[in-house]
C-alpha cells in the first residue's frame, strides 16, 4: 500500500514550495499613497535603537484603516513600517536612506500561527532582498503576541 503513495508523496516535494512562496508576504507597492497613520523618531537610549533607531513612517491600506477603527483587523489589511536613517544637522532631524519597508499582512488562513499576520522585512526597500520571511514567528510576532489584545498591533490612528 505505501507503494502506491510513494509517487503521490515525491510529487508532493515538488509542490510545496511553490506552496511555500505562496504564503509570502508581497512587498506592499504604491504604499506610501496610503493613509499616513503616525510618524516618529527613535534616537539613542531608546531600548529599540539598535534595530530599530530611525525615522518611521506607518502608512495602512484601507482595510487596515477600518481595522485601526474597529479594534479588529480583517483579512487583506496591510499596514507597513518604512524605516529610514535619521540625520540630524542644525538641531533639525531628516530622512536618510531607507533601511527597511516592513510589511504586516492579515490573512487568518495563510499566517493563522503567527497572530493571523504574515511579516516580512524588505531591506532597503528593494523588494527582491527580504530579510524576515523565513524567522517571521520569532522576528516579529514574538514582540507583537502581546498586543493580542489589539490584534497584535502596536499604532493607532492620531486623532
Amino acid at each position: 500500500m505505501l507503494k502506491l503513495f510513494l509517487p503521490v508523496l515525491a510529487s508532493m516535494a515538488v509542490v510545496l514550495p511553490a506552496i511555500a512562496a505562496d504564503v509570502q508576504v508581497p512587498y506592499p507597492a504604491d504604499y506610501r499613497n496610503w493613509y499616513h497613520v503616525k510618524s516618529m523618531v527613535i534616537g539613542k537610549g531608546h531600548p529599540l535603537y539598535e534595530a530599530f533607531g530611525g525615522v518611521h513612517h506607518l502608512y495602512a491600506n484601507p482595510k487596515a484603516v477600518a481595522g485601526y477603527k474597529s479594534g479588529k483587523f480583517p483579512d487583506g489589511a496591510i499596514i507597513v513600517f518604512d524605516l529610514l536613517e535619521a540625520k540630524s544637522v542644525d538641531n533639525a532631524v531628516t530622512e536618510g536612506a531607507r533601511k527597511v519597508v516592513g510589511d504586516m499582512h492579515k490573512d487568518a488562513k495563510k499566517f493563522a500561527a503567527t497572530g493571523c499576520w504574515g511579516f516580512e522585512g524588505f531591506g532597503g526597500g528593494d523588494k527582491t532582498n527580504r530579510v524576515v520571511h523565513d524567522n517571521a514567528a520569532s522576528a516579529c510576532f514574538a514582540c507583537h503576541e502581546p498586543q493580542k489584545g489589539r490584534d497584535c498591533v502596536f499604532s493607532r490612528v492620531r486623532d
